[in-house]
């Protein structure tokens, strides 16, 4: 019997760091016998292993796919550079974790794709698994290449290396696509026809909602350097606009009972529980508050179940309740007091972040007190009120204040506040406002009579650069270029004046590649290629990233990305994403952006319905809201 790729490698895990990454074998893997699979699915994680183990979404993937007892679905990482130079070096493919087989052998290869600044790692995840790079140069007996998570929503950059992008929620839909794969090959073994990965692929795209296929679709652009004229799909029965997925009935949706627990440490070692999914607020520049509407939410005895399950099967010793506004959820206290009948017992300790300002009314503040003492961490995004206005934060320096006062009064010492700068309509009055706002807080805890005796406060900004996403109502707007950007850093660490405030702020270097993919088209792929061939991996690492090489890789491909990072789209023309469709319509992003440079603000979906176009999903949060706007 050949020893698989895995057994191969076991001999050089010594010469490695952190060897636990790549052996496999932990608790609550699903194992399952070959020879009753109909369909391989490997899931790859473009990071490190400890940060792919630590993504909730893998592991409820991984669960919803491993339920079905046709599908096996095992877990890959992007191996650390030093592992991945023995590998390349032994040509000893990339393996999966549960049965060590190469990825190659596999039917499906899953990557989700978080943050722009892993599109060098599917590369090399390719390369290592020994599949080529381009959809267009792998064969029918090669796996199906499929991606999905955040950035798929423009997934231009990237697309000609992918078969397939899942678009939206895909707890059904890759389980749902999985089962029509292993249909399509039976029947063709049934009509004694050949497999084409191709047809396959045209069936899924036509009759499957989210199944966005880039090479059923061409593009054409105005001139070598010009913006897109034209988006079109070459066959009739394929949408013109992919529709994304999205789970109507949440509460009932598939949670992992239990999920393969590491061996070494990793970023979250702790239960992670979704309370909820989407947001309602609507700030305008955050992607994910657009994309993962509408807001839905477990019943708290559901939650209940669920996180006494996963305690059950891994023993964590912390549990976080997640979502991307957790003060929205509306049985929040109840979920607490429920959780806490168990957890004290047991010796878990809760913790919420994701918590709004606006959201800290004295009950809730003192049950905060009752799980933590540790500091407070709020986003207020902006120094002043036009400028919170104008990203329709809602949120007012009164109850900023006032929240951090509670806070110190609670015995709290310490504060992080997180900020953005080169937001669209910003002036260096409100940069400034950023550290007078810091100075403030530091005042508040001053007053405060009961303050703890010989300990001072700390208040600690960090500010990153606005990062211009698709599906927002910035989606238009040009980022700063990294001069304005890093002239803005100065002045704002220039204006501080106490030694209580703590500054740190994030490499404009970065973001500006940020933008350049986050809005970039098709012609970015050689780009990305070229990058990689010349070094660049872990980009999202500082150890590894290269500024000047993508810089070079830029010029190789005579492709400009001031082009997508700093220029202002035109609201007439055809952005890369307008093939997808998100749910929120263009109308609304426009209207909203208009908004925005009136510096007004927009009611969360709580309060009363905007018409961003997500209720034609029917949800009944979403449905009641919008009855509501009509009835009255």
């Amino acid at each position: 019997m050949t020893d698989t790729p895995k057994k191969l490698a076991e001999k050089f895990l010594k010469q490695v760091q952190k060897p636990g990454r790549y052996t496999g074998g932990e608790l609550n893997e699903t194992i399952k016998d070959k020879r009753n699979i109909k369909a391989r699915f490997a899931f790859c994680f473009p990071d490190a292993y400890e940060i792919g183990m630590s993504n909730l979404g893998v592991k409820i993937l991984y669960g919803a796919l491993n339920s079905d007892k046709d599908i096996w679905c095992e877990r890959a990482y992007t191996p650390w550079k030093d592992f991945g130079d023995i590998l390349m070096r032994e040509k000893i493919p990339l393996y999966a974790h549960e049965s060590g087989d190469a990825l190659k052998d596999f039917d499906i290869i899953g990557f989700t794709l978080q943050y722009e600044m892993c599109y060098t790692n599917i590369l090399y995840t390719l390369e290592l698994a020994g599949l080529p790079f381009y959809s267009k140069d792998r064969g029918d007996d090669m796996p199906i290449i499929i991606g999905g998570g955040p950035c798929s929503y423009n997934p231009e950059p990237v697309a000609d290396f992918f078969d397939v992008f899942n678009i939206g929620e895909g707890e059904e839909a890759l389980v749902e696509f999985t089962k029509s794969y292993i249909k399509y090959k039976e029947d063709c073994q049934k009509n004694g026809k050949p497999y084409s990965k191709r047809e396959f692929l045209h069936q899924a795209a036509a009759s499957q909602k989210g199944m966005y296929v880039p090479s059923l679709y061409s593009v054409e652009y105005k001139g070598e350097n010009g913006t897109i004229s034209k988006i079109s799909p070459i066959y009739q029965d394929v949408p013109e606009k992919v529709e994304r997925c999205v789970i109507s009935d949440f509460d009932s949706s598939y949670f992992p009972e239990k999920s393969p627990l590491p061996y070494i440490e990793t970023v979250h070692d702790r239960i992670m529980l979704e309370v909820a999914r989407g947001c309602m607020r609507g700030c305008r520049f955050c992607q994910a508050g657009m994309i993962y509407r509408p807001f839905r939410y477990k019943n708290y005895d559901t939650l209940n179940n669920q996180a006494r399950s996963q305690y059950l099967s891994t023993g964590y010793e912390e549990l976080s309740l997640t979502s991307l506004s957790i003060s929205d959820y509306p049985k929040l206290l109840p979920l607490v007091d429920c959780l806490k009948e168990w957890t004290d017992e047991c010796k878990v300790g809760l913790s919420l972040p994701s918590m709004r300002i606006d959201s800290f009314e004295s009950e809730i503040m003192k049950k905060i007190e009752e799980l933590r003492k540790s500091g407070l961490t709020f986003a207020p995004e902006a120094g002043t009120q036009r400028m919170r206005d104008i990203i329709n934060k809602n949120l007012t320096e009164e109850e900023i204040l006032r929240t951090c006062a509670s806070a110190f009064k609670n015995g709290r010492t310490s504060v992080k506040l997180y900020f953005m700068l080169g937001l669209p309509g910003e002036t260096d009055e409100d940069i400034i406002g950023i550290p007078k706002l810091a100075q403030k807080i530091v005042d508040e805890y001053y007053k405060n009579p009961d303050k703890p005796k010989g300990r001072s406060c700390q208040v600690s900004i960090s500010v990153s650069c606005f990062v211009p996403k698709c599906d927002t109502p910035f989606q238009w707007c040009g980022q700063d270029t990294r001069e304005e950007l890093i002239r803005k850093q100065k002045l704002l660490g220039q204006n501080i004046t106490s030694r209580r405030i703590r500054y740190s702020w994030h490499e404009s270097k970065v973001s500006f590649l940020e933008a350049v993919f986050a809005r970039g088209d098709r012609r970015l792929a050689p780009v990305i290629l070229q990058a990689y061939k010349t070094g660049c991996v872990f980009d999202a690492w500082d150890e590894f990233f290269d500024y000047d090489n993508w810089l070079n890789a830029f010029k190789t491909e005579k492709v400009d990305p001031s082009f997508y990072a700093n220029r202002r789209y035109s609201f007439d023309e055809i952005l890369p994403w307008s093939v997808i469709d998100c749910g929120v319509t263009e109308s609304f992003l426009r209207r909203e952006y208009e908004k925005a440079m009136k510096e007004e603000t927009t009611p969360d979906c709580g309060t009363k319905c905007s018409g961003c176009g997500i209720a034609k999903y029917g949800i009944p949060f979403c449905t009641q809201k919008r009855k509501e706007v009509s009835d009255n």
